[in-house]
């Protein structure tokens, strides 16, 4: 994970205050706000191709009960995607849209847990976790199965709750799903990862160790190098677009409660950049101007459910000092904004939100733009 003792050099302090509807400031940033997956238990976090047409994304099927890796075409317009009489695909398990130029394509083995994909700048390798080598697989999907099931019979919604499945590991796969090979085979969960921006490495989560810290390879899987190192966990890592930071999330300060770090990608220079009364996660880097996106949620009152939201702000790196401004709140919804990311050419914003009909989480996508 990082570092024993934590110097806070930028922290920003904020608080979380409900917005009344009629007052949502979310039009100042998004406009043309549409859905873009349906047909699936639930989907999320997605990521754009180099090229902006596609998306890569984690999706639970109808009728399996762990995530599944989908890429997407984003080519029918951004006047959102038309969901005509849907049908049945047999090999992805989920309702799609009538059009087949709208449809999903599973990429993943469509056994084990998934998670985290990634487009490679070139656009033609798809980087994401996987536990479909687990020895027990058979035994891991009947469990979960009959908890899912024990759940809805008692109506029962379970507290949200990541599993870090010991054979979790990252693997390299083309656009048509074919594994090109395993980046990662260490006993114990990796996943998490994402490339730089010239393909050269890619930065991961490990808990080879017994603990959740950072990594860096080559993005053949060789020279494997731990970044951070403090008790916690340390996740959610991308590399800057300069491939100077790697910004992540972390709970060591008080555990479950995520607050934002960034560190240089030679391991030094590890900044806290949040810390409030809640959590903040999945910060996200602008692909050209210097600012980062992330979802943040108010835990003070223990009585008051804490509404996600995604919030901005600037910031400015000085030496090997990095200086994060004031945050702005982007959306303001009741219900969860998460896992925001930009399009390539910094014009869209991207995220999951339970703002669906039957409240369930779904990608969004929307034209972004800063206020005047």
């Amino acid at each position: 994970m990082d570092c024993y003792k934590i110097t806070v050099t930028a922290a920003v302090l904020f608080s979380i205050t409900a917005i009344n509807a009629q007052d949502s400031i979310e039009g100042k940033f998004l406009t043309n706000i549409r859905q873009v997956t349906s047909g699936f238990v639930k989907a999320g976090e997605g990521y754009f191709s180099p090229d902006g047409k596609q998306i890569v994304y984690q999706a639970q099927p109808l009728d399996y009960p762990f995530y599944q890796i989908y890429t997407q075409p984003l080519n029918v317009g951004r006047s959102g995607p038309e969901r005509p009489a849907p049908t049945k695909d047999s090999k992805s398990s989920a309702v799609l849209p009538a059009d087949a130029a709208a449809r999903p394509k599973r990429i993943s083995t469509g056994r084990g847990r998934t998670t985290c994909s990634y487009f490679s700048p070139d656009g033609q390798r798809i980087l994401f976790a996987s536990s479909h080598l687990d020895p027990k697989l058979d035994q891991t999907e009947a469990a979960e199965r009959k908890q899912q099931e024990e759940d809805k019979a008692a109506g029962v919604r379970r507290r949200y709750k990541w599993d870090f499945d010991p054979y979790m590991d990252i693997f390299e796969s083309d656009l048509d799903g074919n594994i090109l090979r395993q980046l990662t085979n260490t006993p114990g969960y990796d996943a998490e990862g994402a490339y730089s921006k010239d393909g050269k490495l890619i930065a991961f989560c490990s808990d080879r160790d017994g603990d959740a810290d950072l990594y860096v390879m080559n993005s053949d899987g060789t020279h494997v190098r731990q970044l951070t190192n403090a008790p916690g966990y340390d996740g959610g890592p991308f590399i800057s677009p300069d491939q100077k930071w790697v910004i992540f999330r972390s709970d060591r300060i008080k555990p479950e409660w995520l607050q934002i770090f960034v560190i240089g990608i030679d391991g030094k220079n590890e900044t806290q950049l949040t810390d409030t009364q809640g959590v903040n996660w999945g910060p996200y880097w602008h692909p050209t101007r210097q600012l980062i996106i992330w979802s943040g949620a108010d835990h003070s009152d223990p009585t008051a459910r804490p509404n996600y939201d995604l919030w901005l702000a600037h910031y400015q790196v000085q030496g090997s000092t990095f200086h994060l401004g004031s945050p702005i709140r982007v959306t303001d919804f009741a219900g969860a904004d998460v896992l925001p990311v930009f399009s390539p050419d910094g014009t869209q914003l991207m995220w999951t939100s339970t703002r669906t009909d039957d409240h369930s989480s779904q990608l969004f996508l929307a034209d972004f733009k800063l206020p005047d």
